[in-house]
């Protein structure tokens, strides 16, 4: 099934050109790749990656050109496509911006482009961004930033007792496709006449134009499960569906990225799972050249979460 593109035509959408130098294609550009394949909040008008530069974006993708250039630098985009916004189309490890991308920040506020990350390394946290920008008159934008603790819910058992069916996509890996076909499955149900709302809980998510979501890595684990749940809640109280469909994290056997997964199982308190698994994958997605962690099988997983979900109907 192709994704739809009605709101890809960039009708009233902010023009937006993707840093991802270097890493289009790649896990490491997966909020690139996203943005190329799927877009209701931003018209995504050009990939900078210098050594892809020429190429159409959906073609290195999934080999089907889409009419998304790849060029060489800013000064190029600004050119040929004249953007509103930059947006850092990378998920580093440890979500730092990457020094080589600094120069392009610079150049991009300079030329008065907003500029939106998705990382834990806030722009708005960097004086020199923050200076510049306010020189410029244009916004630094962090999607990743949670609200204050003060605002922030906790855990209130709400979600298990919604009218709908709530199916979490999970998978044995991160990188492995669950938030693709996370919405996949909600166009899909709702194609088929079966009211679906879509909750992201990463910053790519967010960034295609998810109505409802929370950067759930950034959120302090005391708050990670109610603000998921309180945004779950919201979803139902707006658009009244009969599914809810929630975008996974990580993976519950993951050794670096469990946390996710447990929050989603207990905020969405699950009526099925769709599991998302690469048989071909040996090892995790997760610094390979230092942790060479192997992947689980499917049984081993599904036992993790058969585990973490047994007693979710039983509770009165």
């Amino acid at each position: 099934m192709d994704f739809p593109t009605p709101l890809s035509q960039g009708i009233g959408m902010e023009r937006a050109i993707i840093l991802c130098d270097g890493y289009f294609g790649q896990s490491t550009g997966k909020t690139a790749n996203g943005l190329v394949r799927y877009s209701k909040r931003y018209e995504i008008v050009g990939v900078i990656d210098h050594t892809k530069a020429g190429r159409d974006a959906g073609e290195v993708l999934d080999g089907t050109p889409n009419g998304i250039p790849i060029v060489a630098s800013l000064d190029e985009a600004i050119r040929t496509s004249k953007p509103e916004t930059l947006i850092v189309g990378v998920a580093t490890f440890g979500g730092y911006i990457p020094k080589e991308f600094r120069a392009t920040l610079r150049e991009a506020i300079e030329n008065g482009l907003n500029v939106v990350a998705g990382l834990h390394e806030y722009l708005n946290d960097d004086p020199e961004f923050v200076k510049l920008a306010d020189a410029h008159g244009v916004r630094l934008i962090d999607v990743r930033k949670p609200r204050s603790i003060r605002d922030s819910k906790q855990f209130s058992d709400l979600s298990r007792k919604l009218p709908c069916l709530r199916i979490p996509v999970l998978g044995t890996d991160g990188a492995i496709g669950k938030r693709t076909a996370a919405l996949l499955l909600t166009d899909a149900l709702n194609e088929a006449g079966v009211p679906a709302t879509f909750v992201a809980t990463g910053q790519t998510g967010l960034l295609q134009g998810s109505t409802y979501g929370v950067p759930l890595d950034s959120i302090k684990a005391d708050f990670m499960v109610g603000e998921l749940e309180a945004e779950i809640v919201h979803a139902y109280d707006e658009t009244r569906p009969k599914v809810i469909v929630v975008e996974g994290q990580g993976s519950i056997s993951h050794p670096a990225y469990v946390c996710g997964t447990r929050a989603i199982i207990m905020a969405s308190m699950p009526s099925a799972i769709l599991m998302m698994h690469a048989p071909a994958r040996k090892t995790r997605s997760f610094r390979r050249d230092v942790v060479a962690w192997p992947m689980p099988t499917i049984e081993q997983e599904t036992e993790w979460l058969h585990f973490y979900t047994r007693n979710i109907r039983r509770i009165p």
